[in-house]
């Protein structure tokens, strides 16, 4: 692979998931050039980076390009293009909670599909065609049967930010159908959770967590009372949802083997491929498996069940294993384990203050 090939850019590359793909671009010997609007990271106010990255380039002992842009500002992504080539781009900046897309619709749209807009109307004009996108299992709306498949029908989504994951993938579809040599895939995820083995990057979410795992971790530490389990009364095995959760570093490397499957077939076309581990864990198993690792009682009461939810959801992943020579490596052990860790060492995430 020739030096041009390894410049990469990141989108949203501060964030969670964002963060430890970086990782994995520079171990397997990728230059990456982060953007982000910091809604979601935090920065020191005499840093130039976000603390994410700061200790990403101290794991990897590499350098990261870091700069502050958001996607909805055109002028802004049109300035980075201009001052580096890309092979590359993933695309993870977005808003990404559910409840929260219900009650601000609006600014979902305008980020998630709007943003993306931007950044492909920008691509096009300075001929970057190979795009790597942070899509979700929410695009397959309510199982019609599982586990769930890259051919299954999608865009019955339960909430707005599934909307617009959906909608994103429609407009690439159709780029992709005229625009021939675009090379675009479309990575499904379904839960990710966990931390960098090393504990010193994890999930740092703003206020009160929207998912199950950073949720557990805050009650494990005190931080917070108890968890609300939001219903016991589904149709699975022991009445709360089940889901497919997904360790952190299976999903970055996930990414990078997509990258390496772009540099080494050319691909052209839509590809949309599923991120999981192919079987499903429901909430009870979660905290009894945090409790394990952890030795703290996760205190929990039940609750109503919230709307958009649905009851099980789990991925087939054969197709990352044929085309991308993936596998989901780490088990539910790991997840919890290494969650703990970064807790514990981070209470209060990346803000020591």
């Amino acid at each position: 692979m020739t030096d041009e090939n390894r410049n990469i850019l990141v989108t949203g590359g501060a964030g969670y998931i964002g963060s430890h793909t970086v990782l994995e671009l520079l171990n397997a010997g990728f230059k990456v050039v982060v953007i982000d609007n910091l809604c979601n990271a935090f920065k020191g106010k005499d840093s130039q980076k976000p603390e994410s990255i700061i200790r990403v380039e101290k794991l990897t002992g590499k350098q990261v390009t870091f700069v502050d842009c958001d996607i909805t500002n055109k002028g802004a992504l049109n300035e980075i293009f201009k001052n580096y080539q890309f092979f590359c781009v993933i695309h993870f900046a977005a808003l990404k909670a559910v409840g929260e897309s219900c009650t601000i619709p609006l600014q979902y749209y305008q980020v998630n599909v709007g943003g993306t807009l931007n950044l492909l109307e920008v691509m096009k004009d300075y001929n970057v065609d190979k795009f790597i996108y942070s899509s979700s299992a929410t695009v397959y709306g309510v199982p019609e049967k599982l586990p769930l498949t890259e051919e299954m029908k999608t865009g019955d989504c339960t909430n707005p930010y599934g909307k617009t994951k959906f909608m994103v993938e429609e407009i690439l579809k159709d780029l992709c159908q005229t625009k021939k040599e675009w090379s675009v895939i479309s990575l499904r995820y379904f839960n990710p959770v966990g931390a960098h083995p090393s504990g010193e990057i994890g999930e740092d979410p703003n206020g009160i967590p929207n998912n199950l795992m950073p949720f557990i971790a805050q009650v494990s530490v005190g931080k917070r009372e108890k968890l609300s389990v939001y219903g016991n009364d589904y149709d699975t095995p022991d009445g709360t949802g089940v889901r497919d959760y997904i360790h952190i570093m299976d999903l970055a490397s996930g990414h990078v083997k997509a990258l390496v499957y772009q540099i080494q077939k050319s691909p052209k076309g839509f590809q949309p491929i599923n991120l999981g581990t192919g079987k499903g864990l429901s909430v009870l198993q979660i905290i009894a498996a945090y409790e394990k690792a952890s030795g703290k009682k996760i205190p929990y009461e039940i609750v109503g069940r919230r709307p958009g939810d649905i009851a099980s959801s789990y991925a087939d992943a054969s197709l990352a294993k044929n085309l991308l020579d993936w596998v989901a490596v780490k088990d539910i052990d790991d997840m919890c384990a290494d969650t703990w860790k970064w807790q514990q060492n981070n209470p209060n995430g990346f803000n020591k203050a």
